[in-house]
C-alpha cells in the first residue's frame, strides 16, 4: 500500500506499465517509462548528495519535464520546491536561501536567469538540466556543478537507494505571498496530501480511463490533484501549455482534441471560456467533470457552463494552501437559476477533516447567517512555514475547545456563515478584505458580486485604497463587455439599486482586462498599487 506519493507511480507503472501516464504537446511518456527515468533522477540526484529531507528546486517551464522533476526528486528522499518560471531572479533567489535549495532542476534555456541568483548569494551548488539541448554558457561566478541531461539516462533504472522516507517527512514546500513581502514556504508532508489525493479519488472516481487535464503550475497547489490523483487512478495527466491560458478557443479546443473527463481550473479561465471559447462549437461530451477553485466563481459565467456542457457534474473546492482542499460543494440545478446572484457555498468538510467557525467572541458559529473565521483541524493540515516558527505559532494554534491533549487547528482568514438549512459553509470573504469605510464594515467580495450581476460586466475586482479621512476609498476595476457601451454612472446607479450607499465604489475604472497572477487569479495587489 502506498503511504509516499512516488509509490503511487510505482504501483500504477507495476499495474499499468503500457497505459499513457503524462501527455505534452503530442508526445508522452508511458506509467513504465515515466518510472524508469524518474528513477535515474533519483539516482543522479543521491549522487550529488541528495538525502532525506534535502530540499531540490525545479525551475522549468510546464512539460514532461517538470513531471519527472517531482517524482525523482522525492524517490531520491528530497522535498521539492517549485519555482514559478516567470517570477523575478531575486525573489527566486530568496527562496533558494531561504530554505537552503544546492541542487536545482533546471533547463538550458534558463540558465542566464538562473546566474543572476549567484549575484543574491544563492547557496546553489549543482544544476541539472532537464532538457537534452545544448548547454548554454553560464558565468563562472557561479562555481555550480552542471549535470546534463545526458547523464541522468546513463544511470542505472532500477530503483535508488531506500531514503528512509516516512510519511511525515516533507513531500513538497509551496512558497506564496507573505505579508512582510517575502514569500513565505508552506511545508507539505506526504500524509497531509494522502488525505486529499484518497478523498479525491474516491469522490470523483478517477480510474484508468480518467484524461485530466494539469493546468496549474507546480507551484500551485491545485497541481496536486492534477498529477497525484490521476496517476493514483491510473489515468493520464494532460499537461496544458502555459500560454494557452490567454487563448480561450485553443484551451477549448484542446478539451475535446484530448478527449478531457476531468478538469480542475480556477475561475478567472473559466470565465474567459464560457466567453470567448465558443463552447457550443466544440465537442466536450467526454468532460464529466468541472472543478474550481482558488477563487469566487462569479455565478453568471457558471450558469453559462451548466447548459453548454451539461452532462458534466460541477464541483466547488476550496481550501488556502495550508489545507489543500479541506471543503467541496456539487452544484445543483437550483444554483444555477436566472434570478441568483449570490455564489455557490463552499460546502461541507471533505472526509477526515472537520472544520467550524469561531465569531468575534471566540465562540463557535451555531446559528444560520451568523459570521464568523473558518478554522480547519486534521491530518490535512500543513506542518507550518518553512524557517519561520513564530507565524507558524500565530496560525496554527492550539484548538481551544479541545484542552485535554494536543490538537492543532489551522486559521484560514477566511470568515464564512452558515447557510439557512445549516447544511453548508458559504464564504462571505477574507478577513483582510473586510475594511472600514466612513465607519461602515465592509466585504469587498459583495461589491465585487453585484458588479458581476451587471450584464455588462465581464470581470470585476473591488480594493480599498487607505484614506485619512474615510479610512478606506472603495475602488472598482471593471472590464466590460463591449467597448465604448458601459459607463461610471450605469455602474453607480446599478450598485445603488443593490447596495447601501457607503459599499458604492468611489470610483470606478474600466480595464480591458486584470491583471493576473501566475496561478491565474487576479492581481489585486497590483491593481491596490495602481
Amino acid at each position: 500500500m502506498a503511504y509516499l506519493l512516488h509509490q503511487l507511480l510505482t504501483e500504477s507503472a507495476t499495474r499499468l506499465p503500457d497505459k499513457e501516464a503524462v501527455r505534452f504537446s503530442g508526445k508522452s511518456l508511458s506509467y513504465s517509462q515515466l518510472d524508469r527515468v524518474t528513477n535515474q533522477l533519483a539516482r543522479k540526484l543521491c549522487e550529488l548528495g541528495v538525502r532525506r529531507g534535502d530540499r531540490v528546486g525545479i525551475f522549468v517551464h510546464k512539460s514532461l519535464a517538470s513531471v519527472v522533476a517531482v517524482f525523482g526528486i522525492m524517490k531520491a528522499g528530497g522535498v521539492y520546491v517549485p519555482l514559478d518560471p516567470g517570477a523575478p531572479a531575486k525573489r527566486l533567489a530568496y527562496i533558494t536561501r531561504n530554505c537552503g535549495i544546492r541542487v536545482l532542476l533546471t533547463s538550458s534555456e534558463k540558465l542566464k536567469t538562473v546566474s543572476q541568483f549567484f549575484d543574491e548569494g544563492t547557496p546553489v551548488e549543482a544544476l541539472v538540466l532537464m532538457n537534452e539541448g545544448e548547454r548554454a554558457s553560464i558565468s563562472q561566478e557561479t562555481r555550480a556543478t552542471i549535470v546534463s541531461w545526458h547523464e541522468v539516462r546513463a544511470q542505472d533504472d532500477g530503483p535508488p537507494p531506500p531514503a528512509g522516507t516516512i510519511d511525515t517527512d516533507l513531500a513538497y514546500i509551496l512558497y506564496t505571498s507573505g505579508s512582510t513581502g517575502d514569500p513565505k514556504g508552506v511545508m507539505i508532508s506526504h500524509r497531509t496530501i494522502f488525505v486529499f489525493i484518497n478523498w479525491a479519488c474516491e469522490t470523483f472516481g478517477l480510474n484508468e480511463s480518467d484524461r485530466v487535464t494539469s493546468h496549474a503550475p507546480l507551484h500551485f497547489d491545485l497541481s496536486t490533484f492534477d498529477i497525484y490523483a490521476t496517476v493514483k487512478g491510473g489515468g493520464t495527466v494532460v499537461l496544458v501549455p502555459e500560454n494557452l491560458s490567454i487563448f480561450p478557443i485553443q484551451l477549448v479546443r484542446l478539451l475535446q482534441d484530448e478527449k478531457i473527463t476531468v478538469t480542475y481550473l480556477v475561475p478567472s479561465i473559466l470565465s474567459l471560456m464560457v466567453t470567448y471559447g465558443q463552447l457550443e462549437r466544440h465537442d466536450l461530451s467526454s468532460l464529466r467533470a468541472v472543478l474550481f477553485a482558488g477563487e469566487v466563481f462569479p455565478i453568471k459565467y457558471l450558469r453559462e457552463w451548466v447548459p453548454r456542457v451539461p452532462q458534466a457534474e460541477y464541483y466547488n473546492l476550496y481550501g488556502p494552501t495550508e489545507t489543500n482542499v479541506c471543503t467541496y460543494y456539487k452544484v445543483t440545478a437550483d444554483d444555477v437559476l436566472p434570478d441568483r446572484t449570490r455564489p455557490v457555498p463552499i460546502g461541507v468538510p471533505c472526509a477526515n477533516i472537520e472544520v467550524f467557525a469561531v465569531n468575534g467572541e471566540d465562540r463557535l458559529v451555531t446559528e444560520p447567517g451568523e459570521e464568523g473565521e473558518l478554522w480547519v483541524r486534521g491530518s490535512c493540515l500543513a506542518q507550518g512555514y518553512w524557517g519561520d516558527p513564530e507565524k507558524t505559532e500565530r496560525t496554527f494554534i492550539a484548538n481551544p475547545f479541545q484542552p485535554n491533549y494536543r490538537d492543532i487547528v489551522y486559521r484560514t482568514g477566511d470568515i464564512v456563515m452558515l447557510s439557512e438549512d445549516r447544511a453548508n459553509w458559504v464564504y462571505v470573504g477574507r478577513r483582510d478584505h473586510m475594511v472600514k469605510s466612513r465607519g461602515y464594515r465592509i466585504e469587498l467580495g459583495e461589491i465585487e458580486s453585484v458588479l458581476y450581476a451587471h450584464d455588462e460586466v465581464k470581470e470585476a475586482a473591488v480594493v480599498a485604497i487607505p484614506d485619512d479621512f474615510l479610512g478606506n476609498r472603495i475602488k472598482a476595476f471593471v472590464v466590460p463587455l463591449k467597448e465604448n457601451g458601459l459607463t461610471a454612472k450605469d455602474l453607480e446607479i446599478h450598485c445603488r439599486e443593490r447596495l447601501p450607499r457607503y459599499m458604492i465604489p468611489d470610483t470606478f475604472q474600466f480595464e480591458s482586462a486584470l491583471p493576473k497572477t501566475s496561478n491565474g487569479k487576479v492581481n489585486r495587489t497590483l491593481l491596490a498599487a495602481s
